[in-house]
């Protein structure tokens, strides 16, 4: 028995494996990709260059692989990318990406993503992030791994978040969020360390010790970013199993362009 509802419009073009479903009265482009055991929702419309992998769960009224939102874009062949295992619940748009980027807008694997969500043009998201109800990316923003990000929050372009940070409800992210921190407001601040996040997910009492020690580092001595950087690179030698979690904050740091959260 077919998957595809018989209402639904799929392109002949279209690439679908044949364990794909698709709902009723929904809408796929003649250059999708879907892969193994995903569904469509009913209305939704997937369109454009994209490529959606193995085992996704997209729920109705989602728009998928629209092209961007932005004037500049003059119909350049840009691609939207879904990993594995996301949940896509209801209301989503993912653009997909510019010619002034990297021309695609990537999702990876594993990733939460509540109702009404939006994911602009050249977006990177990494793995296992939780999105809240109304959150919104600008574009060409960047999130890292285990994120989780408060509903009505709105993170503006070329944002940076890192990895295992949250970012709590209806905040208004104007700048680079570092790895492991928990943020809010507007004017965002940084309120401490993630240790719920961090506990949950089995960081050790050194690892953690040493995360702590990063943020009294940069928030709680009174130290320029670079005497902060400096001081950071030297847990490694004192911690050695914290080593790769201070390499991550020290490369953060490093590459923030539009100033950190205070």
């Amino acid at each position: 028995m077919s998957l595809i509802h018989p209402t639904a419009v799929v392109d002949s073009a279209a690439e679908l494996d044949s364990s794909v479903s698709v709902g009723p009265y929904s809408v796929i482009g003649p250059h999708v990709r879907i892969a193994a055991g995903t569904s469509i929702g009913p209305h939704c419309v997937v369109e454009g260059h994209t490529t959606i992998g193995r085992d996704n769960r997209i729920f109705q009224f989602n728009s998928i692989g629209a092209i961007s939102q932005d004037k500049k874009y003059a119909g350049e062949p840009c691609e939207l990318t879904i990993g594995d295992r996301n949940t896509i619940r209801e209301f989503c748009t993912f653009n997909i990406g510019t010619s002034q980027d990297a021309g695609v807008t990537r999702v990876g694997n594993d990733n939460w993503i509540m109702a009404y969500v939006h994911i602009a043009h050249d977006c990177q998201l990494g793995n296992q992030i939780t999105m809240a109800n109304n959150a919104t990316l600008g574009g060409h923003v960047k999130v890292g791994d285990w994120v989780t990000i408060g509903g009505l929050t709105g993170i503006l372009q070329r944002m940076n978040i890192g990895a295992h940070s949250m970012i709590g409800f209806a905040s208004h992210v104007g700048q680079d969020v570092p790895p492991y921190m928990v943020v809010d407001g507007h004017p965002l601040a940084v309120r401490g360390v993630n240790l719920v996040g961090l506990r949950r997910r089995d960081f050790s009492a050194q690892r953690i010790t040493a995360i702590r020690e990063m943020h009294r580092l940069i928030y709680r001595q009174g130290k320029t970013l670079a005497d902060a950087r400096a001081g950071i690179v030297k847990l490694a030698e004192t911690m050695p199993e914290a080593a790769a979690d201070v390499a991550l904050m020290d490369g953060f740091l490093g590459q923030a362009t539009n100033g950190i959260a205070r």
